[in-house]
């Protein structure tokens, strides 16, 4: 049976857990993605005390959804690349703390932003101290069991399960795996999305579905808040590629409509718009 989750920051966002996946719940999905962005208030997270974590824990309990996956984009404020070594500290005391918390969650898998800087300029130092940094984080993750999983990204470093496989060649662990995002990874033109997915199934351990616009000449791409059905994702052909490769691991549902008025209505509309190509391709 095909495995369904939902982004947190599809949600409304002034709720509290138990209420959050009560929604999600009700929506029909199995898991939720949590988020641990760059902002102060979701960084905070990562010193949650045991009694924060025990209510969270709760509410996977009763409501049976549970948290399968964190998404750790707070790096993008302190990357593993980083020139400033006390920003490249901060990024693996991060890392420690975030696979700490996914233990007392339960959470299996940590999607990690490839990004080896953001907010600088891209050198051939920042690409090995990316690297040097991401081999410390797998092995912190290693020691606990815990996945760690780089998402095909809006950013030409890794934007693309060949790049990833790049950067797996000089880090080889079974606990550094991809998840590819389906929108990010059919937006760049230099890109073949079928391709790409049969060279990289064999490290694919969960996959983002949201629509995105192409890259050309004269447009940087749209990569966020793209209504469903008006990008240039072939969802029908990355589904049936997928299928006829033998995944069958979980499908999340990436959208933005914390702050929307109707939030639920957004997710509804979502489903309604992928249920018909997900049975299609098989799923």
């Amino acid at each position: 049976m095909t495995t369904f989750g939902i982004y947190e920051k599809a949600l409304p966002k002034g709720i509290s857990w138990q209420e959050r996946l009560e929604l999600a719940a009700s929506l029909g999905f199995d898991f939720v993605e949590m988020s641990i962005d760059e902002t102060d208030e979701r960084l905070a997270r990562l010193q949650w005390t045991d009694q924060e974590i025990e209510a969270v824990n709760q509410a996977q309990r009763s409501t049976g959804v549970r948290i399968y996956s964190i998404c750790l984009s707070g790096h993008r404020r302190y990357p593993f690349g980083s020139a400033d070594p006390a920003k490249r500290q901060k990024a693996l005391d991060m890392m420690q703390e975030c696979v700490d918390l996914a233990v007392k969650l339960g959470v299996r898998n940590i999607q990690l932003a490839g990004y080896d800087v953001y907010y600088e300029d891209k050198t051939v130092l920042s690409r090995e101290l990316f690297i040097e940094n991401l081999d410390k984080a797998v092995k912190m993750a290693a020691a606990k069991q815990v996945m760690l999983s780089i998402e095909i990204m809006d950013d030409p470093f890794i934007n693309s399960l060949s790049k990833f496989m790049e950067i797996k060649q000089q880090i080889k662990s079974p606990w550094l795996q991809a998840y590819p995002d389906l929108g990010n990874l059919s937006a760049w033109p230099e890109n073949n999305p079928g391709y790409e997915l049969e060279k990289g199934i064999d490290h694919i351990v969960a996959v983002h579905v949201k629509d995105t616009k192409n890259v050309t000449p004269d447009f940087p791409g749209q990569f966020k808040c793209v209504p469903w059905g008006e990008g240039d994702v072939d969802f029908l052909g990355c589904l049936k590629t997928l299928k006829r490769l033998g995944y069958e691991g979980t499908f999340l549902f990436e959208m933005w409509s914390e702050t929307d008025d109707q939030p639920a209505e957004r997710i509804k509309e979502a489903q309604a718009f992928l249920k018909p190509i997900f049975e299609e391709a098989g799923y």
